[in-house]
């Protein structure tokens, strides 16, 4: 009798387990997989900050979110999409390499039907958008970030004069490009310098040069080198479209023991240091925070067949873009404390 008791009670504990093991199961089956890549992990911004908040964002929403590497090559890109569709992904969550080539991804999720949400760089091939009525971007205003570090580098040329180092009136500077072709790269290099000839002030540019990977080593190697330059002495300010490469060429500086202004972009945690430190003069918020959280909040609606904004704090900007565009944020000595985390 007390064996058939036991036997019961096993056959019962497994039955219970069983059942809960379907349970899993069915949870797991349940679960919104999203298929999302990264245009390159060498770039520090998007691997240090985009990635793990898109992570750390999926997991407490209770999602499955597989990030693979582009390596900065499309053609990578579209086949990780093919993959993506083949393993039957329920929503993408795509950072071009080509934003000339969004046109191919946004194809390939419609011949899928799958929904798609593209985020940091925006199509630029005109009405590509509108292909296809379950795409959308997450990004910002490319035009933003290059006005808000032009201000801040023209208040703070009025309030130095002693920057203007051989005292002519004309603002003599070098700047680190980042990607060829990337919006953000386009416009900030525009951007940021138009903000002087807006305010009545005169320009020289003595060198630019262009990086793919915005990296570090490539900004220290180009400061070093103009430094050495028949410009070199005439350097006065530096304009970097990414914190990135101004690290590098704030390293090219000290190992100089030279001390120019330096601007950069994106508000990472080392350049509120170097702020701090004295050595950097300002940078601008790329919110990527925000981007990653918006991109999964579009791609979770989408893939449960929601408005993608219901329930969210984004809205759809009114332009016909289909997209949510996170606002930049200047960051100064003065305010760089607001931005530790």
């Amino acid at each position: 009798m007390k064996r058939s008791i036991t036997s019961l009670v096993m056959m019962a504990l497994l039955a219970i387990s069983l059942v809960s093991l379907f349970v899993a199961c069915e949870k797991k089956d349940d679960q919104i997989v999203i298929g999302a890549n990264i245009y390159t992990f060498a770039d520090n911004f998007m691997n240090g900050v985009m990635k793990p908040e898109l992570e750390s964002y999926a997991a407490g929403k209770g999602v499955r979110i597989e990030i693979v590497d582009s390596e900065g090559q499309q053609a990578k890109l579209n086949d990780q999409v093919d993959v993506f569709i083949t393993r039957k992904v329920d929503v993408l969550v795509i950072n071009l390499v080509d934003p000339a080539a969004a046109g191919t991804i946004i194809a390939k999720a419609k011949a899928a039907g799958i929904p798609l949400v593209l985020f940091n760089k925006e199509a630029t091939e005109r009405g590509v958008m509108a292909s296809y009525d379950y795409v959308w971007y997450v990004g910002t205003n490319s035009a933003e970030s290059g006005i808000i570090q032009g201000q801040m580098m023209v208040a703070d040329w009025r309030a130095n004069p002693t920057w203007d180092r051989n005292a002519d009136g004309i603002v003599q500077y070098v700047l680190l490009k980042g990607e060829p072709g990337h919006p953000d790269a386009e416009a900030r290099t525009v951007e940021s310098v138009r903000a002087f000839v807006d305010a009545g002030l005169q320009v020289e540019q003595l060198a630019l040069e262009a990086d793919p990977n915005w990296s570090t080593q490539h900004g220290n190697d180009k400061m070093a080198a103009w430094l050495t330059s028949s410009f070199g002495n005439r350097i006065e300010l530096v304009i970097c479209n990414n914190d990135g490469m101004a690290f590098g060429a704030i390293n090219a500086l000290k190992a100089a023991g030279v001390s120019l202004p330096i601007y950069g972009v994106d508000a990472l945690d080392q350049a509120l240091t170097h702020i701090a430190d004295g050595e950097m003069n300002g940078t601008v918020l790329n919110d990527g925070v925000n981007q990653s959280r918006a991109a999964l909040d579009l791609a979770i609606n989408a893939a449960m067949g929601l408005s993608v904004t219901e329930g969210t704090r984004w809205t759809l900007s009114t332009d016909g873009s289909k997209a949510v565009r996170v606002p930049y944020l200047p960051v100064t000595p003065s305010n760089y404390q607001e931005f530790r985390n």
